[in-house]
């Protein structure tokens, strides 16, 4: 699991003030209100594995956790170490969740351990095919997805999964899990709708780095923002890059109006330091930053006060986590809303959409689904887009300047 992973993995420490849905509806679509195809006109409402896993099982025998007419797999790291295995297990809870509080999902739900590794997916993936499932939900690592995508392709039956990196997405394997992509474009467009004409940023050299300076680069020449400095830096050494970048981001006379910083909580520690022995005034130049900043030890630090940084709006999940806590007493880590929303997006398209369920069209339908995060949808290349709020670092806190939209754009 990279970076961006495992911040996403983290047991939910609210950073943010405020404020998705209500309360869910027993008996109904659960917390995902009339959770039905968008097009329809009713809503819907990680990397790659760094630890060892141990011997992959030939045929993983699953757990069911819920009996109907349509077979669905969830694919999990069950006995993966560290981060793995506790994502699991909450990704596991959220999916029991989604089945209690859907009125009569009629999807006969098992989970497949895949131990973590490429060739425990694969094996769960065929295990999971040789009982019919017509969806695979999962997994969670990209060697995973990758491996158990290619069975489930052979076999025409589509994959939701949970990771973040985008190049094992393809036509019929599409990602649920957050994105940087979407969270560079909105900061970006945010910043530039309100007067930000000329940036500079400061990115780590690391695979989540590569990616958002990408989405960086293209969102600003899309909307007319000059780029006029990027530094790259080793992860944790931010030092040398911060000395060459004040040239246009310090001082009393700085050339450009904002800073895009997409780093994580660690990593801002030294960046933060860094800026503000160089002189950096957040005040003339405003800080820019990703979901990475979503995370209560940032909020304090003094060079980023004012930053904005694109997120998935919290009060959805401030609900999920309060029934999961009802539920299995403990919170739960930040990316088990993907998996109650994978769930009950199968149950509702098996109510509403009949035979055609999960074809492709309906799963890529350009209007997308109200989910725990927000609206989303799937592209036809797998990739996901998410409807994101920005918010403003102020005081210790974070709050809302601009809500999420109800709606994705060219829909």
């Amino acid at each position: 699991m990279d970076a961006y992973g495992q911040i996403a993995s983290r047991r939910v420490a609210t950073a943010t003030r405020g404020g998705g849905i209500g309360r869910a509806m027993r008996g109904a679509l659960a917390g995902l209100a009339t959770l039905a195809l968008a097009a329809c006109t009713t809503p819907l409402t990680g990397g790659d594995n760094p630890f060892a896993a141990g011997p992959t099982p030939a045929a993983p025998a699953g757990e069911r956790l819920s009996e109907g007419s349509v077979p669905v797999a969830m694919l999990l790291p069950l006995t993966g170490a560290g981060q793995g295995q506790a994502a699991a297990e909450d990704m596991r809870n959220a999916a029991r969740l989604a089945l209690s509080e859907f009125n009569t999902p009629d999807i006969r739900l098992t989970v497949y351990d895949t131990s973590g590794t490429p060739e425990g997916a694969s094996a769960a993936a065929q295990a999971a095919l040789s009982e019919g499932s017509e969806l695979i939900i999962g997994p969670l690592f990209a060697g995973s997805v990758q491996a158990a995508g290619q069975v489930a392709q052979s076999r025409n039956v589509p994959v939701l999964a949970f990771s973040t990196d985008a190049t094992v997405a393809s036509r019929g394997v599409y990602l649920m899990g957050f994105l940087p992509q979407p969270e560079v474009e909105r900061v970006i467009d945010y910043a530039a709708q309100n007067g930000r004409r000329a940036v500079a940023a400061l990115i780590p050299q690391t695979t989540y780095g590569n990616v958002v300076e990408a989405q960086f680069r293209e969102t600003a020449a899309r909307r007319g923002v000059r780029v006029v400095q990027v530094e790259r830096y080793p992860a944790g050494q931010p030092q040398q890059a911060v000395t060459r970048i004040a040239g246009v981001a310090a001082g009393a006379a700085p050339q450009v109006d904002a800073l895009f910083i997409p780093e994580s909580p660690q990593g801002l520690v030294a960046v933060n330091a860094a800026l503000q022995a160089a002189g950096f005034d957040p005040a003339r130049v405003k800080p820019l930053g990703t979901g990475l900043w979503n995370e209560p030890s940032v909020m304090g630090l003094p060079m980023l006060q004012g930053g904005w940084y694109a997120a998935p709006e919290q009060t959805g999940f401030q609900n999920f986590a309060s029934r999961y806590g009802q539920a299995f007493n403990e919170q739960p880590i930040r990316i088990a809303s993907i998996a109650y929303d994978a769930v009950s997006l199968a149950a509702a398209l098996n109510r509403t959409q009949g035979t055609q369920r999960f074809a492709e069209a309906v799963l890529t339908n350009r209007s997308g689904f109200a989910g725990v995060d927000g609206v989303f949808r799937f592209r036809p290349d797998g990739l996901s887009d998410r409807a994101h709020a920005v918010y403003e670092v102020r005081g210790g806190g974070a709050t809302v300047v601009s809500p999420a939209p109800r709606a994705l754009p060219d829909a």
